[in-house]
């Protein structure tokens, strides 16, 4: 008597189609089969799996011995023995280095243990099979090529949730070292993937994190090329060109940042009172920027317009405020309003600051002292 065995159906997701696995026939006149159909019949999934993995002990050179690992896995995944679902994985893949649907199942294990390393090892390792199969030529027999299809179908997809496995770990991991390590390999197998600017935000802060500054800043005006959306990438791009004394593109970056936070919403899950804080602070510093790099040009009205205008915003910050005012001072002097010039020395000699001295000694020459 012979019993065909199907393997378990696969549903990956909403995603991801079904992929056809080679089918075992079982030979029930065996002392194996025999063993095999038993497990089949057994319905408590505990010690179902207690009887496969015996099974794999007692015949690690069954002909079928994969088809038992693949049967293992899920079993395992469930117990959340995520280790284990990938050893089986190991020994399907090892018999058939072309099982994409092992590949995914051993991914989402991978998955499981939240390791970062595991998750880029098999997001790899899963990658190469999708695409082998998402390469292979039509077969002739008319009798497969549905199943080709579908296959196919499967690894293209497939290797897609590759690169989300890549994004969703990064985001999880808080080692700004191993989201680099993440975002990095994403960018390298695919930098076209709809992962990769969904991306620059969290991987910006990692590049900042891990001291990587000239990454950073190299990603933050990749990103801003296509959109403005980041005021965290906006203010960097601009502060490295306000240090390198480029003025258009200061005044470039601190107006868009400028732009941006007086229209941004707040974003979802973002506590509100944080939120304003930072808002407030990013207005401040774009304005002092502006009128800063004004100051540079000798432009003092629009100077004074742009500083006066961040004095709400950086209200309490001890150290724009000292340079703010003191530059006002300096810009209605240059305007010939010395009444409001003597006002802002004046405020700007209460701070203790470098900008205190001269400030005094402004005033004194203005006779306000």
């Amino acid at each position: 008597m012979r019993v065909g065995v199907l393997a378990i159906t696969f549903l990956a997701g909403t995603v991801l189609l079904t992929a056809q696995r080679r089918e075992l026939t079982i030979d029930a006149g065996t002392p194996e089969g025999a063993q095999l159909q038993q497990i089949g019949q057994e319905s408590d999934q505990a010690k179902k799996l207690q009887m496969l993995e015996k099974f794999a002990t007692d015949h690690p050179q069954y002909e079928g011995i994969a088809w038992v690992y693949a049967q293992m896995q899920p079993l395992y995944i469930k117990q959340g023995n995520f280790q284990k679902a990938i050893d089986a994985g190991e020994k399907v893949l090892a018999a058939d280095p072309e099982d994409v649907r092992m590949a995914h199942e051993t991914l989402k294990a991978a998955e499981g243990t939240k390791d970062p390393d595991l998750i880029l090892k098999w997001s790899n390792r899963g990658s190469d099979v999708a695409r082998k199969i998402a390469a292979s030529t039509k077969p002739s027999e008319d009798e497969d090529e549905e199943q080709w299809k579908q296959r196919v179908d499967f690894a293209k997809q497939f290797d897609t949730y590759t690169e989300y496995a890549l994004y969703a770990a990064l985001l999880r991991t808080p080692d700004p070292g191993k989201k680099v390590m993440l975002g990095e390999a994403l960018e390298k197998r695919n930098p076209e993937s709809q992962y990769v600017p969904q991306m620059a935000g969290p991987l910006f802060f990692a590049y900042q994190q891990s001291g990587a500054k000239d990454k950073a800043l190299a990603l933050a005006e990749k990103t801003l090329q296509k959109e403005q959306t980041n005021e965290d990438m906006l203010l960097a791009v601009a502060d490295h060109y306000m240090n390198q004394k480029d003025a258009g593109k200061v005044l470039l970056y601190s107006g868009k940042l400028i732009e941006l936070m007086q229209t941004k919403p707040r974003p979802e899950g973002t506590n509100e009172a944080d939120w304003e804080k930072k808002k407030d602070l990013s207005l401040g510093v774009g304005y002092w920027m502006q009128g800063m790099t004004y100051m540079s040009q000798n432009k003092f009205a629009d100077a004074e317009k742009s500083l006066r205008a961040s004095l709400p915003h950086i209200k309490g910050n001890d150290q724009l405020m000292p340079s703010a005012l003191f530059n006002l001072g300096l810009a209605n002097h240059k305007l010939k309003r010395n009444k409001e010039a003597v006002t802002y020395f004046s405020q700007c000699s209460k701070y203790k600051s470098p900008y205190r001295a001269q400030a005094l000694q402004n005033l004194t020459a203005l006779g306000a002292r």
